[in-house]
Formats: structure tokens, sequence, C-alpha cells
């Protein structure tokens, strides 16, 4: 089978931790942020994991 060639658009937008883990910025904070609070602009703010079968797609996509 040969090679796959890596996904650009999800590599620019997940990174791989160091411990084999993957994160990705959360939804809903480029716009409108005046309507929301400063808790929930600051959970926006923190990385996310992707975590179960979503991982295992993302994965292949970036090619690890």
């Amino acid at each position: 089978m040969p090679k796959l060639k890596t996904h650009k658009g999800t590599a620019k937008r997940i990174k791989l931790t160091s411990t084999g883990k993957l994160t990705r910025r959360r939804a809903f904070g480029g716009h409108m942020l005046a309507k929301k609070s400063k808790s929930r602009k600051r959970n926006i703010n923190t990385p996310a994991a992707v975590t179960g079968s979503m991982a295992k797609n993302v994965k292949r996509a970036i090619g690890v």
C-alpha cells in the first residue's frame, strides 16, 4: 500500500503533544466576544483534547 499524504488542513489545526495526545483549539472564539462572559471566553481560550474514534481518524490524517 502506498504512503498516505498528510492532510495539511488538519495538520495546521491540530498539534501532537510529547505524550502522543492531540490538542485542538476551541470553537466560538473568533468574533462577537462582547456578549460572552469572561469565564466563557477564558474557557474557549484553553486547548481541548481530541479523543476517541475521532483521534484515530485525525492521527491517520496527519500521518502519525
